[in-house]
């Protein structure tokens, strides 16, 4: 992997019905993006369906860690703040939740801080 990769859901997916919804924090990490467009230099974007499983995700991180927004590290975290949680499985780095991967970006990729 020569980037981090952010996964997130595909807007406008179906759940129990004819509305359609999107995924708040995904939406989060996509204005994120906008806001610092830099960023895309360093994070490949993937869209995955809001149906699970996600086969993308199980293949990378196993069944139970398949929620999104969720961002897989490139390699080993640098260090970081105690309050953030990096965790591992299949000997992959990953970061669950908008705040918590708007938080790494920006001690990563020196953009602010979400508050």
């Amino acid at each position: 992997m020569n980037r981090d990769q952010l996964y997130l859901i595909k807007p406008d997916f179906l759940d129990r019905g004819s509305k359609t919804f999107f995924c708040p924090g995904c939406a989060q990490m996509v204005g994120l993006l906008e806001y610092y467009p830099a960023l895309k230099q360093n994070v490949e974007i993937q869209l995955v369906d809001f149906q699970r499983p996600r086969p993308a995700l199980v293949a990378l991180l196993g069944e139970q860690n398949q929620s999104c927004p969720i961002l897989i590290l490139r390699s080993a975290p640098p260090n970081l703040s105690a309050n953030l949680e990096v965790r591992q499985a299949n000997g992959l780095y990953f970061i669950e939740g908008a705040e918590e991967i708007a938080t790494y970006l920006a001690h990563t990729y020196a953009t602010g801080l979400p508050r």
